[in-house]
Formats: structure tokens, sequence, C-alpha cells
């Protein structure tokens, strides 16, 4: 797989997880253990799994519709999967501090969100951190110096 593939199917997966964060027959109420929010609106867990609202479900649509984009373009492919793996890291750490779970209150990062986040930061971190001669070449007939 390549860096554009890559930002095309992360587009994917993130944006078609934006969309099912809006329906709410696979939204099932948070545990009575689950953190409060300031910003409750379509707050739920995700297949019962992965913890979700408003602001969480357009971050994913966003993230998503942005790497359909990016994949046009190999530069616009491998940008997108370094600023991904770096915001996705920062993400996971705040999933693991108590005091950051919610983001401040505004967006659940707990639970089975901390290792999704964390596969998605390593993923995005090999394809926008390594260097693709071959890639280079195949997109630009040249290799970059």
């Amino acid at each position: 797989m390549n860096g554009r593939n890559f930002a095309l199917v992360l587009g994917a997966i993130y944006t078609l997880a934006g969309i099912l964060g809006f329906i709410p027959g696979l939204l099932y109420e948070p545990p009575a253990n689950a953190p409060d929010l300031t910003v409750s609106a379509n707050y739920g867990y995700l297949f019962g799994l992965f913890p979700v609202n408003i602001l969480h479900t357009l971050f994913h649509l966003a993230i998503g519709i942005w790497g359909i984009v990016a994949a046009r373009e190999i530069h616009a492919a491998r940008k997108y999967a370094q600023i991904v793996a770096v915001t996705y890291g920062v993400l996971t750490l705040f999933g693991l501090i108590p005091g950051l779970r919610t983001v401040f209150g505004l967006i659940p990062l707990q639970g089975h969100d901390v290792w999704l986040h964390a596969l998605t930061a390593v993923a995005a971190a090999y394809f926008g951190f390594r260097t693709s001669r071959q890639e280079d070449f195949m997109e630009h007939g040249t290799v970059a110096k």
C-alpha cells in the first residue's frame, strides 16, 4: 500500500465511522460510570464499544473527508498522514490521562477509543514519515533528494 491508498482507505473508514455516529440505533447508552460531558448531543457508545458524541462524530467526518481529498496527490497524502499521526498520538495520550479523557468535557476519548487512536497514529506515522523514493519516482518520474 502506498501513501495515497492509505489516505483513501483511512479517509473512507473515518467517513463511514462519522456517518455511523449519526445513526441512533447504533449508539448505546453510556454506562453509569461513563464521564459526564459538557456536549452531550449524540453521546453514546457506537456499537456499544466506542464512546462518541456530536463533536467526536463531526471530527471523524472531517478527518475522513480530508483523507479522501488528500489521496489525490502523494504530497498531500503524506502531509495528511503526518498530521493524523501526531493528532491521533495526542488523542491517545489524552485518553490515558484521567483528567483529559473528555478533552475538557467536549469529546469522550476513553475505553476502546484509546487503542483505536493508537493504532491509527502508528499506521499514519508509517505512511507519513517514512521516505519512499519509489512513490516519488512513480508520482513525478524523478527521485526527490
